[in-house]
């Protein structure tokens, strides 16, 4: 690896050495690994990985929903348990939180063990803002496939009704790096009850394959993938093509982009052009004229929403994972991530980001039409350059129906100004007039919501303290 600008590469064991300290750990070798295109081959494999255990399945999903695909899931996981197979099902209570009761009393009833992560507590100011945002599924502590694809009928499509899956990567891993895999789910599942017992950890697994492979277990405060990010930018000699779907780069992330494409590295943004979240999809428009001034590429997917959080590196560092490029996700959830060091891996990956490009549209800029004294001060307009056949036929479902109506009244030029800052005026002002109409109200509600910020605070600071 060369750092831009520099006439000798730096020394392999340097790089290592970092990589190692960003990571949180040294790279395990001896793996077999496979990508993962979209929900319905993943979700096949993952199926395969729980109907293969023979002892153990640890399951995690952000959001387990209990639709068809939920329900294709439930049936699996509910059949090993019946086989006598300890098997063990996570998900985050926010997530999860449309999910019927009776979905988890099924798995329970068939002996499935299944806790929800971080439930909202009145004095636990924690889980009101972690959020565990894993997705993986191992067996017996030696297959695993882990990504950004959640369970539910939007990452399985539906071809009777015309609807495309979204579009989402996950990873396959057989070999030594699945222990490291299962040493996650053991953390986040002790996190809110008893520990996974000794007997259902996994020992010594036999190399099987190549592929060297750190795994980035994100925790609240760690910047495990943020500076492993960095590094990726900071040491690429050619290219670093990234893929997100909630991309708000925080500054110091932002800076690296800039850097690395200002030095001549071909850097390429993929992210959404419609998205579930509408304000998260408006924030990533902020900094697209510095980020097109310096020499990045953007492009904004045409097709079913764009759900994948990955990046690759000078066609062999591979990053798969849950963690998109935001604070939420760098800063203050449980994610987990793997750093590949592969180059048929690394090709594999460029492949379908070419693909994946094929589908979507290149943003640039253009002069404002305005008066010639007015366009010396407005800043460059934004303009999509869609490539011929750009968008496959897709007939939307519900979430993407609800972000693209929103989307539709805005401009690409001022879309996302007008959509974060009109909310927050219309907020603010019809705060102000309450405080003018029901002074009395709006102070007992403030003065009762700081009290018990007050005590949330206190709470968490003596959970805090340090212990002798």
């Amino acid at each position: 690896m060369t750092i831009p600008g520099r006439t000798h590469p730096i020394a392999r064991d340097t790089v290592e050495r970092a990589f190692d300290r960003a990571a949180g750990g040294r790279p395990i070798p001896g793996n077999r690994v496979g990508l993962l295109f979209d929900g319905p081959e993943t979700f096949d494999a993952m199926i395969e990985v729980i109907s293969s255990a023979r002892t153990w399945v640890h399951f995690d999903n952000y959001i387990i929903r209990s639709d068809r695909t939920g329900a294709r899931f439930s049936e699996a996981l509910a059949d090993m348990a019946r086989a006598d197979v300890a098997v063990r099902v996570s998900t985050d209570w926010l997530g999860s939180l449309g999910t019927s009761a009776r979905y988890w009393n099924r798995l329970r009833t068939a002996g499935v063990e299944v806790r929800l992560f971080n439930r909202p507590g009145w004095f636990d100011l924690g889980s009101l803002f972690s959020r565990n945002h894993r997705k993986l599924v191992v067996a017996d502590g030696s297959r695993a496939v882990l990504g950004g694809i959640c369970v539910g009928d939007e990452w399985a499509g539906d071809p009777v009704k015309g609807r495309l899956p979204w579009r989402d990567t996950a990873i396959r891993v057989d070999g030594p790096a699945a222990v490291a895999i299962d040493q996650a789910f053991a953390e986040t599942w002790a996190a809110v009850g008893s520990a996974v017992p000794e007997q259902h950890r996994a020992g010594d697994v036999p190399a099987c394959g190549e592929a060297s492979i750190r795994v980035l277990r994100g925790e609240p405060a760690r910047e495990r993938a943020y500076r492993v990010s960095e590094l990726l930018l900071a040491g690429a000699a050619q290219r670093v093509w990234i893929t997100d779907a909630y991309l708000v780069a925080p500054r110091r992330l932002y800076r690296y982009l800039v850097d690395a494409a200002s030095e001549g590295v071909d850097v390429r943004l993929l992210v959404p052009g419609t998205s579930d979240l509408v304000l998260v999809r408006n924030l990533t428009r902020f900094g697209y004229r510095d980020l097109i001034r310096a020499g990045v590429r953007i492009f904004e997917w045409a097709g079913p929403m764009l759900h994948a959080k990955t990046v690759v590196a000078d066609s062999r560092y591979v990053r798969v994972g849950s963690s998109n490029l935001n604070h939420s996700s760098l800063l203050g959830n449980y994610e987990l991530d793997l750093l590949v060091d592969d180059p048929e891996l690394g090709a594999a990956m460029e492949a379908q980001y070419r693909r994946d490009l094929d589908q979507s549209a290149e943003v640039a800029t253009r002069p404002v039409r305005v008066p010639r004294s007015l366009g010396k001060v407005l800043p460059p307009a934004l303009a999509i350059e869609a490539r011929p056949g750009t968008g496959a036929r897709h007939r939307r479902g519900i979430r993407e129906r609800r972000g693209r109506s929103m989307l539709a009244v805005r401009t690409l030029v001022a879309g996302a100004r007008l959509a974060l800052f009109g909310p927050l005026a219309l907020l603010l002002a019809a705060v102000g007039v309450l405080f003018f109409i029901v002074p009395g109200v709006m102070a007992l509600v403030f003065g009762t919501v700081s009290v018990w910020l007050a005590l949330v605070s206190g709470a968490e600071a003596l959970r805090r303290r340090p212990v002798d």
